[in-house]
């Protein structure tokens, strides 16, 4: 555990979160934010959504900033929490919701799309014919989710919240960065982070693809192998504990 020495690229503010929590286990981070939040404004499309929310059978929230703008458009569009069925991913986005005084159900083990749709509770909620689904989600992303809710019967609507787009860096950072702090574990919290990491690597991406690549689900795992990375680590999850005992099954690499 004390052996690994790890490159974080959540947005700045979770990886700052990350950082200081895996600092209190001992694990040496360094922080390069590789997907930058920004808010969609408000529509007046958004807008009749919230204030028509009673209509669906379930709302999903599939990531904490989807969570945070959701509930600012609650306190916004809605005088009160509307009385309808909340779902997340996760416990660090259900604590989001719960404190806007939203019943959000959540995973108790395994915070992704997987966990979440085996749910009793929610596969309960689109029992009825013709349920409806509202996900709130940025710009793409989990398909395989509305896919699976689908196929259980539910039509599935989304709620697009935010856009995520790659900071800008210099050339060679990336490697530099590796090189510099002696980092021995890479970590992506999604598709579209990986997806900027193999970008910003660039010719370097053959010597990082040797790097543990922690991933939070099947889903990105397939995308970084398919990319070259040659030991990915699913954690089934984003959650920082989801991490760590990832970390705590993952032999150190000796280079």
């Amino acid at each position: 555990m004390i052996g690994w020495r790890l490159l974080l690229t959540r947005p700045a503010d979770e990886a700052a979160a990350l950082g200081s929590f895996l600092a209190g286990q001992g694990i040496f981070s360094s922080s390069l934010p590789l997907l930058d939040i920004m808010p969609i404004a408000a529509t007046d499309t958004m807008r009749q959504v919230i204030q028509t929310l009673e209509k669906f059978c379930a709302i999903i929230v599939v990531s904490k900033p989807a969570a945070r703008i959701g509930v600012e458009l609650l306190k916004r569009f809605r005088p009160a929490p509307p009385a309808v069925k909340w779902f997340s991913v996760g416990a660090a986005t259900a604590q989001i919701l719960q404190s806007h005084g939203l019943d959000v159900s959540f995973p108790a083990e395994g915070d992704d799309s997987e966990a979440l749709l085996e749910l009793s509770r929610l596969r309960e909620a689109i029992a009825p014919p013709d349920a409806r689904v509202l996900i709130l989600r940025g710009e793409g992303g989990r398909e395989l989710l509305a896919e699976r809710l689908r196929e259980l019967g539910a039509s599935v609507e989304y709620l697009e919240l935010y856009r995520r787009a790659m900071p800008i860096y210099p050339p060679q950072v990336l490697p530099q960065r590796i090189q510099a702090e002696r980092l021995n574990g890479l970590v992506v919290s999604s598709g579209q982070g990986f997806e900027h990491l193999h970008q910003l690597a660039g010719d370097a991406w053959p010597q990082l693809a040797r790097l543990p690549l922690f991933v939070p689900s099947p889903r990105v795992a397939e995308l970084a192998l398919a990319a070259g990375a040659k030991t990915v680590v699913d954690c089934r999850g984003a959650s920082a504990a989801a991490l760590l005992t990832a970390l705590r099954e993952q032999p150190v690499p000796v280079f």
